[in-house]
């Protein structure tokens, strides 16, 4: 065979492997809608590629999805997860007026801090990350947009670390960025799927429990990497996923659903939808 010929051949099976590999996922193109409630929606498969979109680029308010942000953040900066915070006055919510069981003077490792602020999305842990940031909350709230910008999210802004405030906004198809980079922090991926942790922030005391926010991971048909649900007013009931269905890797971007069900039934309708037509 010439050298010709033989390039040919090679060439002729590169592409028809490049096509095989790019067609892959079983969600390609799939027929119907999934009739969700959300106002905004996204599913990419791993490649990236779009599998259902909802109004994608409207930017809204998206509460406590912020604190994928705010973990994101405080890890690139290296600063010490064994290093002791302690809650303070100037970690109240005088926003939203959330209570909290963290007490001022309860004290739990910045790991802690991360941890709960992510599973069961503590408001003052959050804060309190910020405010411990090098260089204070002005310096933090900078890097956590500079970090937006760094991740191509150009239709999003933050304002605090825990998501109070209605000034922390993102679109759909720019929070599918940030899912996407969450999961390569093992500490992320840990606590936003840890469906229960013990800690114990004051000294002679008994411990306190907490619980992850996202009820879909106590549901054996799912298997979640990553997740985290958001809630104010302005935003509605919110949820972001990254979660392995039927052996390939989805991101799931829900925003602005009414009703406090309505995101896991959204989350079950897509998952029915792309099963019944892959």
């Amino acid at each position: 065979m010439g050298i010709a010929k033989t390039f040919f051949v090679a060439a002729t099976f590169l592409a028809a492997a490049s096509s095989v590999i790019a067609g892959t996922s079983k969600f390609t193109d799939l027929p119907g809608n999934p009739d969700l409630k959300s106002a905004s929606a996204i599913v990419l498969d791993e490649s990236g590629n779009l599998i259902y979109g909802k109004d994608v680029d409207t930017v809204r308010p998206i509460a406590s999805i912020t604190k994928l942000m705010t973990a994101m953040v405080v890890l690139d900066s290296g600063i010490g997860l064994d290093e002791k915070v302690t809650i303070t006055k100037e970690d109240r919510d005088l926003i939203r007026l959330t209570g909290s069981r963290l007490e001022y003077g309860a004290t739990l490792s910045r790991r802690e801090m991360i941890l709960l602020a992510l599973m069961s999305s503590e408001n003052r842990a959050a804060t309190a990350l910020g405010r411990t940031y090098p260089g204070g909350m002005e310096n933090f709230l900078v890097h956590m947009n500079r970090k937006a910008r760094a991740l191509g999210m150009t239709n999003s802004h933050f304002a605090d670390p825990a998501g109070l405030k209605k000034e922390n906004v993102s679109t759909a198809a720019d929070l599918a960025k940030m899912v996407t980079a969450a999961e390569e922090y093992a500490l992320i991926t840990e606590a936003t799927t840890t469906r229960r942790k013990d800690v114990y922030p004051y000294k002679g005391r008994g411990n306190l429990t907490y619980g992850n926010t996202n009820r879909l991971l106590k549901n054996a048909s799912w298997d979640i990497e990553l997740s985290k649900t958001g809630y104010i007013n302005e935003a509605g009931r919110c949820l972001v996923m990254q979660a392995n269905i039927e052996g390939e890797d989805v991101s799931i971007v829900l925003l602005n659903s009414f009703g406090k069900l309505t995101p896991y039934g959204d989350s079950n309708r897509l998952r029915k939808w792309m099963l019944a037509n892959s």
